[in-house]
């Protein structure tokens, strides 16, 4: 069963310092994949946060349609979900779901008349303060 020479302890599994130089291999590897996979989610949300302000664009054109101007501030993006009650045009809901929060989990902001035109729409990215660079920038209607 065994050769002359060789024991059992030498003929089973890993010695602990293979063990160790994968280990270091494993975590060299992960430590040059890992930042280039993070990067790549950060700028899928911010790719998801402007798809996202577009179909509220497109639903607010359509709201706009029917009724002949956008939703007030005070009735904000819900008027594109559900009817206001005191707007007898309404064709909605103009979106298929209820409106989307942001995908950092915060919901669009929305004003009518906006800053930059008749309505503004917009998230404040991941950091959710004004301004910012890549993945903190913010997302809006207007640019």
């Amino acid at each position: 069963m065994f050769r002359r020479g060789h024991s059992l302890a030498t003929s089973r599994g890993f010695t602990l310092l293979e063990l160790l130089v994968v280990l270091v291999v494993l975590g060299l590897l992960a430590g040059l994949v890992a930042p280039k996979y993070f990067s790549q989610l950060g700028k899928s949300e911010v790719k998801a946060a402007r798809a996202q302000v577009e179909g509220l664009v497109k639903a607010l054109d359509l709201y706009r349609l029917d009724t002949g101007h956008y939703p007030s501030t005070e009735q904000g993006l819900a008027a594109l979900v559900t009817r206001p009650g005191n707007e007898p045009k309404w064709g909605g809901p103009y979106l298929q779901k209820s409106v989307p929060q942001d995908p950092w989990g915060r919901s669009y902001a929305y004003a009518a008349p906006g800053e930059h035109g008749e309505y503004d729409v917009y998230s404040l990215g991941k950091d959710g303060q004004p301004g910012g660079d890549g993945e903190n920038a913010d997302i809006t209607s207007w640019e």
